[in-house]
């Protein structure tokens, strides 16, 4: 299959003097590897092991170095040269690319993506209409709570920002990439990061909303991440120095945690997390105390059991989920048996997309209420609601059933390797995170809708933004860092990411920069909004 020639390996144009010992790639076998998401690290690679006087075998190439297919679709191949996921039935293979050379790899790319580049933000001429974009979105969300969703979008730049993953992900496919892609988050701003249970009962910090999950750019990840700092500290009436600085504090994180990440055994970067203990270390002592008292009341009890008196009420028999428009309410009445029997028809799909100890679990309880919930900003309008079930001795469990909807990363990177939205978020959450929800699961609705079901907030701490200072948003970006680090390096390349970031802070540096550009168009796009919404464009409901 392969033959020697004294010709160089070429993926376009190497520049390296034939050798004796180089493989021919012809311009055939370079769409192919090109057409299988490899791109521009792959064509490091080859060029490495050519200068090398080594072979390269086309076949491991197109097993995915660094491929746009779902990580838990990709051929089955050893974790140690891809980001992939070994499938059971096969038999780990000796590793075609080691991370030493994946580091040279990466570092490679500066030549093509210099690290400075990342610095760049300007609105071109034919930038999409981000009302236009935001409107487009409305056509799966329910028509009666779009209002709503506007007005928490028009009260600042920064809850603009938070809604409007969509028209940043438009933004951030004109913006340079290494071709390195990683499980994304798709939605990383700051206040998507927060405190939550492991299943071991164990209080860890990490992301913690994923409905936009998908396999892209890693960039895309850290940019709307940075750029959310600069928007909550001009939130919080802090200056543009404090915002840049927490920025590349973030970026200064990401990058050190993923050299890290990448020295480190790969099963102990699937065992890494922060938690309570991590997190506590690194704060001033007035900050540390208010954060022990929060932790120690919301693991008081379990969620559910803080939950229950706040979120019922008394009536009749059973116990009924308290009405409170607009946040949470009931179906009309007319409605009310229609949707119980819709909503037990969509738990024992559900059901099915447990493991089989967890059905065991989930067969302990019995559905008593169902409301709907209107949760956040950007996912108002979606169908979110919560159950409450109770077991056998009378002790509540809430669940969180929210609508999934294709990912607003999606017309940029190309569909999902899941059909069902909702398994694409569980499967990204799984890979995300360092441990993932009892009850997370799947399922569809009588319409064909996708869901995706949750407990609804175990322990759940979130951080409290609006009081930061200066010095809490630094350290806050750092953490944020870390986390993201981690998720990325779980299931991606790391040993490519750092030979591409580095040991210099430019990239931190040039992330900085973006921030600042980028918080100023999100302040424009909101002036947008907020003149469309006095011509009468855009209907809004603001809430009391």
């Amino acid at each position: 299959m392969y033959r020697r020639r004294p010709a160089c390996a070429r993926v376009q144009h190497c520049g390296h003097r034939p050798g004796p010992r180089c493989l021919d790639i012809d311009k055939k076998e370079a769409e192919a590897l090109l057409g299988y998401g490899i791109g521009r690290l792959a064509q490091q690679l080859i060029l490495f092991k050519c200068r090398r006087g080594e072979r390269y075998d086309m076949r491991r190439a197109k097993a995915g170095l660094v491929s746009r297919t779902h990580p838990l679709q990709r051929p089955a191949i050893d974790m140690s040269k891809t980001s992939a996921v070994v499938h059971a039935k096969h038999a780990p293979r000796k590793s075609a690319v080691s991370p030493a050379e994946r580091k040279v790899a990466g570092k490679g790319l500066r030549d093509t993506v210099p690290r400075n580049a990342h610095a760049a933000w300007q609105a071109s001429v034919q930038r999409a209409d981000p009302i236009g974009i935001l409107r487009a979105a409305d056509v799966v969300r329910q028509p009666h709570l779009v209002p709503l969703r506007y007005g928490r979008m028009l009260q600042s730049p920064f809850t603009f920002y938070r809604g409007s993953a969509g028209v940043m992900a438009a933004d951030l496919a004109r913006t340079p990439t290494t071709g390195i892609h990683v499980q994304t988050c798709g939605d990383c701003h700051l206040l998507n990061f927060g405190g939550f249970a492991t299943p071991e009962r164990r209080l860890i910090f990490d992301i913690n909303d994923l409905d936009e999950t998908l396999p892209g750019p890693w960039e895309w990840d850290v940019k709307r991440l940075v750029a959310s700092f600069v928007l909550a500290a001009r939130a919080n009436g802090l200056s543009d120095e404090t915002g840049r600085d927490a920025a590349v504090a973030c970026a200064c994180s990401y990058r050190q945690a993923m050299h890290d990440f990448a020295d480190m055994n790969v099963l102990d970067v699937w065992y890494a997390r922060l938690d309570d203990t991590d997190v506590l270390s690194m704060l001033p002592q007035d900050r540390k105390a208010i954060l022990k008292k929060r932790i120690a009341k919301a693991t008081a009890a379990s969620s559910s059991e803080l939950l229950f008196p706040k979120l019922i009420e008394s009536a009749g028999h059973e116990p009924r989920i308290h009405d409170s428009p607009p946040i949470v309410f009931h179906a009309d009445a007319s409605q009310a048996a229609g949707n119980m029997d819709m909503i037990k028809h969509v738990l024992a799909r559900y059901r099915e997309t447990l493991a089989e100890d967890r059905r065991v679990l989930f067969d302990r309880y019995r559905l008593v209420d169902a409301a709907v919930k209107v949760v956040g900003i950007g996912s108002v309008g979606t169908l979110c609601m919560v159950l409450l079930m109770m077991s056998m001795a009378e002790n509540p469990l809430f669940l969180q059933v929210k609508q999934a909807n294709a990912s607003v990363l999606e017309p940029y990177v190309g569909k999902s390797a899941f059909a069902h939205h909702g398994q694409r978020v569980v499967m990204g959450q799984r890979l995300m995170q360092p441990a993932s929800d009892l009850f997370l699961g799947w399922a569809t609705g009588p319409e064909n809708q996708h869901f995706y079901a949750r407990q609804l907030r175990d322990v759940k701490l979130s951080p409290l933004v609006e009081t930061f200072d200066a010095a809490m948003l630094a350290i806050y970006g750092t953490i944020c860092g870390w986390v993201l680090a981690r998720a990325h390096a779980k299931a991606g390349d790391p040993w490519a990411l750092a030979g591409y970031l580095g040991n210099s802070d430019q990239f931190e540096h040039a992330m900085g920069q973006f921030a600042l550009l980028y918080a100023d168009q999100a302040e424009l796009d909101h002036a947008t909004l907020r003149a469309a919404v006095k011509a009468g464009t855009i209907d809004v409901e603001l809430e009391r």
